[in-house]
């Protein structure tokens, strides 16, 4: 393995350079040695390694420090890997075929309901592509509804196992992408987090639509991040590690975490009018390999979470906004 290199970086969304540290090095290591410590008493002792995957593993490599924008609030590495680097790092795993499946089983409810939330926006169902598509988990669900869904991802494992369930996969990012004919809907779930390039990404994405079409994208709130993180070292740190550890935040394992409102900025910006913020809670993770305390200690949090969004969507770990492309 290569050693990584790194490059100073600006705001992703405004370009600013003026920004504060959230978490520095060390603060970055206790972290993720509290996300280890939470997930070992919470799996099984005989929990595979491969299965600790997007739970204690992650594919970018620690941050070195994070940051928060002064003028938006975007929470981003700096420094940060070089575009090159994240892309490697993405295609070169290689997930076994029981954490690909256990991935695809584990999240077709979450996916049916970004589905129905995409339709609605949409105002009906037609083709679309999903960049990111890993396991397949939202191409089968949207197919169960009707959509024509095609995936991009960059990953060949994750691609061959989706085209195994009878997926269309192009493999290959999305900047480099080509199509013939325009799509009703591009998404973006758990990955826009992770692009070298958001606004790159999102001008992409506007040439792959139809006029009106629609842009859906999930990614994690780094506003929520950095006000929770701050509670870690108070009388509210078992919440608030809890809190960030089951939401996949703790460590920051993302190159960017955004805010509605910088979001909302960031698409305007390049040709999109947001028409709907959901906020939410991570996807469930909890499977066979999850001490059923833990798991029932999951569902609850994530439950209340989900129950708080639905007031507050600022306020979620998690967010989507659906945006219709300017005609």
């Amino acid at each position: 393995m290569h050693s990584i290199a790194y490059e100073l970086a600006r705001c992703p969304v405004c370009n600013s350079a003026d920004s504060h540290e959230i978490a520095g090095a060390d603060e970055i290591r206790e972290e993720v040695e509290a996300l280890w410590g939470f997930h070992t008493r919470r799996l099984r002792d005989e929990t595979p390694p491969e299965r600790l995957t997007d739970r204690v593993t992650f594919s970018q490599p620690t941050p070195l420090r994070i940051v928060q924008c002064a003028r938006c609030e975007t929470v981003f590495r700096n420094p940060r890997e070089r575009a090159f680097e994240v892309t490697e790092a993405y295609a070169d795993e290689t997930p076994s075929l029981e954490t690909l499946q256990a991935l695809y089983d584990t999240q077709q409810t979450t996916y049916s309901a970004q589905v129905s939330r995409l339709t609605d926006v949409a105002g009906h169902i037609g083709r679309g592509l999903e960049v990111g598509s890993y396991a397949g988990g939202f191409l089968g669900a949207a197919r169960k509804a009707g959509w024509q869904f095609e995936g991009l991802d960059v990953n060949e494992a994750a691609n061959d196992f989706a085209r195994a369930l009878g997926f269309p996969v192009t493999s290959g990012d999305l900047v480099s992408f080509r199509t013939g004919t325009p799509f009703d809907a591009v998404a973006i779930w758990n990955c826009f987090d992770q692009l070298p390039d958001p606004r790159a990404a999102a001008r992409a994405a506007h040439g792959l639509l139809q006029p009106t079409g629609v842009l859906a994208i999930r990614v994690p709130n780094g506003a929520f991040y950095a006000a929770v993180r701050r509670r870690l070292d108070g009388i509210a740190g078992p919440i608030a590690r809890a809190l960030l550890a089951h939401n996949n935040l703790l460590g920051f394992p993302y190159r960017h975490g955004f805010t509605i409102a910088s979001m909302t900025l960031l698409l305007e910006d390049t040709g999109f009018d947001v028409v709907r913020a959901h906020g939410d809670a991570l996807v469930p993770i909890a499977d066979e390999w999850t001490r059923g305390w833990a798991a029932a200690e999951e569902r609850m949090i994530k439950t209340a979470v989900k129950t708080l969004a639905a007031l507050d969507s600022d306020g979620a770990p998690w967010f989507e906004v659906y945006a219709r492309r300017d005609q």
